[in-house]
């Protein structure tokens, strides 16, 4: 097996997602190649820890959770997150991958959960989108938009109905913390009658901005 570095290993409840609220090991990799304006885990970018994939596995284990999330940074930038999810997969876990979808998702393991966050214009990094990986979503994968203005919002609602998205797997829409309403945003989803699931971030609302949570 080979190696990856990680910032952390930790347990807490899935904050967003169609598992929201369920108890999850979430295991974080180093390294972003975006830099998003609203991300919320700038400390992945650099750093962390190189481990052995045997060594996650083995305290991973220790938590006793079915449930998985792989995330960052930007897990596929490092090659081995392909290794590593296939060997989760393999011991029966239930297993997600959260990425940007700037790189290319083919090569992940059919089993793994693809919940990929299209970048809205407010991100700075709509410009890194690969929508060819729109190709190998499946209806148990999911496509997050954050939204943080009615631009984004716009632009949202024209890439999902141009791409067809609602017909090919879970679309999630999401406020940016502090910068969007989320009242006027579950309004505008329901005025224009959106096929799309609305969620607010749990973590944030229990633990706030907490690492580790």
């Amino acid at each position: 097996m080979g190696q990856i570095r990680i910032t952390e290993i930790f347990y807490s409840l899935q904050g967003e997602s169609n598992t929201v609220g369920l108890p999850t090991v979430f295991i974080r990799l180093t390294g972003c190649p975006l830099r998003c304006v609203y991300c919320d885990t700038a400390y992945a970018f650099t750093g962390g820890k190189k481990t052995s994939i045997a060594d996650i596995l083995s305290e991973v284990q220790q938590y006793g959770c079915r449930h998985i999330t792989v995330t960052g940074g930007e897990p596929l930038a490092q090659p081995a997150c392909l290794e590593l999810l296939t060997e989760l997969a393999d011991r029966g876990y239930n297993v997600s991958l959260e990425t940007s979808g700037a790189i290319d998702v083919s090569g992940v393991d059919p089993r793994v959960v693809k919940v990929m966050d299209l970048k809205t214009p407010s991100s700075s990094e709509m410009d890194k989108n690969n929508y060819g990986n729109i190709a190998y979503l499946t209806a148990q994968d999911q496509v997050k938009f954050v939204i943080g203005t009615a631009e984004d919002y716009g632009w949202s609602k024209a890439v999902l109905q141009n791409h067809g998205l609602d017909k090919r797997c879970q679309i999630l829409f999401s406020p940016v913390m502090g910068q969007q309403n989320p009242t006027q945003l579950a309004e505008q989803i329901l005025h224009d009658r959106l096929p799309v699931r609305f969620q607010i971030q749990l973590h944030k609302l229990l633990w706030d901005d907490a690492r580790g949570k």
